[in-house]
């Protein structure tokens, strides 16, 4: 195995971690991202409306057309989108800025799933920015991957009033969003990180720390999860980023294939 780079250790160092002992290969390189949908094509008569998989899923909401109403689990990328960014499922609509839908490789062998939305997430529409989307990225390349090169998504696609805890009729509004996001990356690993995220998808109430080591699964898709600290936990408690970066080597090993379910 050859020796570090100056590059990695730089990104180690970042998370406070001393020195790194790689115990497997790089991981493969990821898939380039997919291509948006086809464009759609051409309409029949007008006394013959096209099936809902021939509308143009960007202007499905807008419009009231074929998809406005389909169900969740049946939306494309583009459709799913513009169904989150209407979304009244819950009273979060009525104090959020922006919706926080997803960003990054559609077809990712990694996926990073966490609570809610913060203010800054809340302002920019984007998941994991600030001080600890930054720390993030540098977990991230660690691991030989850059930030477009995995899913990053949270459980909750509005940011909850003062960023307190997501109440449980706001995650099950959500639930159905998040699992199509599952469905269409079909990671090859998802990584939940902090606590709400754990329990949530494993249907959990056992510490964040009895959850660490082990490989679980989301029942609804079946997809292997490895669970870790939130980044932001990482910056108010830095003695903890060492777990953190054993949690990164499991999930490295279940997406090489070298790591089994050791969930009992």
């Amino acid at each position: 195995m050859p020796d570090l780079s100056k590059r990695q250790r730089q990104y180690l160092d970042a998370m406070g971690i001393e020195v790194w002992v790689p115990r497997d290969a790089a991981p493969e390189p990821v898939a380039e991202p997919l291509a948006g949908p086809p464009p759609a094509p051409a309409g029949g008569e007008a006394a013959a409306p096209p099936p809902a998989a021939e509308a143009d899923p960007a202007t499905l909401v807008a419009t009231g057309g074929p998809d406005a109403d389909s169900p969740i689990h049946r939306l494309d990328w583009t459709a799913l989108a513009a169904r989150v960014a209407s979304c009244t499922r819950c009273e979060l609509h009525r104090s959020r800025t922006h919706t926080v839908f997803g960003v990054g490789n559609p077809d990712a062998d990694w996926m990073i799933i966490g609570e809610a939305p913060g203010a800054e997430e809340d302002r920019q529409g984007e998941p994991f920015v600030g001080r600890a989307g930054q720390l993030l990225t540098n977990m991230l390349r660690a691991v030989g991957l850059q930030r477009d090169d995995v899913y990053i998504a949270n459980i909750l696609k509005c940011r909850p009033p003062g960023n307190r805890d997501p109440e449980v009729e706001e995650m099950e509004a959500c639930t159905p969003y998040l699992n199509r996001q599952i469905q269409l990356v079909n990671p090859r690993l998802i990584l939940a990180v902090g606590r709400f995220a754990a329990h949530y998808l494993l249907n959990s109430k056992a510490s964040l720390a009895s959850l660490r080591g082990q490989v679980h699964q989301y029942a609804a898709t079946g997809t292997p999860v490895v669970v870790s600290y939130h980044p932001a936990y990482l910056l108010r408690s830095p003695a903890q980023k060492g777990k953190a970066w054993a949690d990164l080597k499991l999930a490295r090993q279940v997406v090489a294939g070298s790591a089994s379910n050791t969930e009992t």
